[in-house]
């Protein structure tokens, strides 16, 4: 897939904007616990074939707003598509079917399996063991191709030499990039990556953000959380800033740093009035 790298460049900074080729578009989404707006997103589009970046304080919904798209939480309201397709009351794992894939700050490795396993369980073209596939040998062909698969991706993450050993036994930054490649063996259109660098060693935060912006190479749209700005000022195409819920502003990373009301969000006004 050919993407345009300057799709963006005409697009207002305004919340709410539209984009020229949006696959997820979502409209009046709410999740409140307790009387407390978590999620109250009026409208947004993200980019087809961009790194867009979620930002916010803490407590501003950005886990929430992913959990909710994905599958992992109802809405008290509204709804939201995978290009063009309504993912309103469909399961998690139907939506990673569809195309869209999550990983989690905290890593869900399964630890007493192997590397290799854990990239066998997101594989979904195994038809599983059943009588005539043990005649016929069915799934063991669906199995070597999936196998085959996996060990490519391995090797793309650097993991290949962990391949037999059991999760459990990697590191933080190794779990996850084992996420993001267990993630794409279900070819998606769309990665989600919620603080793929919290509590990743400085040499590996290179390596995953090396391999973030490969994903954008390959045609595939990213959407991710992240709190170090350097990160995302050096990858995104795209900024969305959260607080209590709410978009508050979005555009590209330049004008995000300097935006006003992003700086009040983050250190909050009387900050800002006692540096001026």
């Amino acid at each position: 897939m050919t993407i345009d790298p300057n799709a963006l460049a005409d697009v207002a900074a305004v919340p709410g904007v539209a984009k020229p080729d949006p696959i997820v578009t979502i409209d009046g989404l709410e999740r409140s616990f307790g009387g407390v707006h978590a999620v109250n997103v009026d409208h947004l589009e993200i980019q087809r074939g961009t790194i867009t970046s979620l930002i916010g304080p803490n407590g501003a919904g950005k886990t929430t707003l992913f959990n909710l798209i994905s599958g992992f939480d109802e809405p008290d309201n509204g709804e939201w598509d995978l290009d063009g397709g309504g993912l309103v009351g469909i399961s998690a794992y139907q939506v990673a079917r569809r195309g869209m894939v999550r990983t989690f700050q905290l890593t869900k490795s399964l630890a007493r399996l192997t590397v290799m396993e854990n990239m066998h369980v997101a594989d979904q073209t195994n038809p599983g063991e059943t009588l005539r596939g043990a005649l016929f040998g069915g799934w063991r062909k669906a199995e070597d191709e999936a196998t085959e698969k996996a060990t490519a991706l391995l090797e793309r993450f650097g993991l290949t030499h962990m391949a037999d050993e059991f999760a459990g036994s990697l590191s933080g930054g190794q779990r996850k990039l084992l996420e993001v490649a267990r993630a794409l063996m279900v070819d998606p259109d769309v990665i989600m990556l919620d603080e793929p660098m919290a509590g990743v060693n400085p040499a590996l935060t290179q390596s995953l953000l090396h391999h973030i912006t490969g994903l954008r190479e390959d045609g595939m749209t990213v959407i991710f959380i992240e709190h170090d700005m350097d990160v995302v000022q050096e990858i995104s195409d795209w900024v969305v800033v959260l607080a209590e819920g709410s978009v508050i502003a979005e555009g590209p990373p330049a004008s995000i740093g300097s935006n006003e009301i992003v700086i009040d969000a983050y250190l909050g006004r009387t900050h800002r009035e006692e540096e001026e």
